[in-house]
């Protein structure tokens, strides 16, 4: 049962969110250090109000906060929020798995009236 289950429009965020590269790398090099929006700017060749966008994109999915730090904000990864995305992903892998068993299932009793 899925106690804190996200509204459609949680969803469209969180998957829009992930649907593009730079965001994921964006997740990947904050989950393993601490940048600032600057400094992630300077690892992809578009400009700063770009990745700005991006990163914006990722705190509207409550995937990243920004803490203001003098004239920086950094980018922290919401880790809590990874893993309910991945909660999220295991259930729809599960229906999946459970229809394919299913159909599965229902190609072998077929078979078994057919002669060999």
């Amino acid at each position: 049962m899925v106690v804190d289950k996200p509204s459609e429009a949680d969803l469209d965020r969180l998957f829009q969110a992930f649907a593009d590269r730079t965001r994921r790398d964006i997740l990947t090099r904050a989950l393993n250090a601490e940048y600032s929006v600057s400094e992630l700017a300077a690892h992809y060749a578009m400009s700063f109000a770009a990745v700005q966008k991006h990163v914006a994109v990722l705190e509207r999915a409550s995937l990243v906060t920004k803490e203001k730090r003098g004239r920086e904000q950094i980018v922290r990864v919401q880790v809590e929020a990874l893993r309910r995305a991945r909660r999220l992903l295991d259930e729809y892998e599960k229906v999946w798995r459970d229809r394919a068993d299913r159909i599965a299932d229902i190609l072998t009793e077929g078979m078994k009236g057919q002669p060999k």
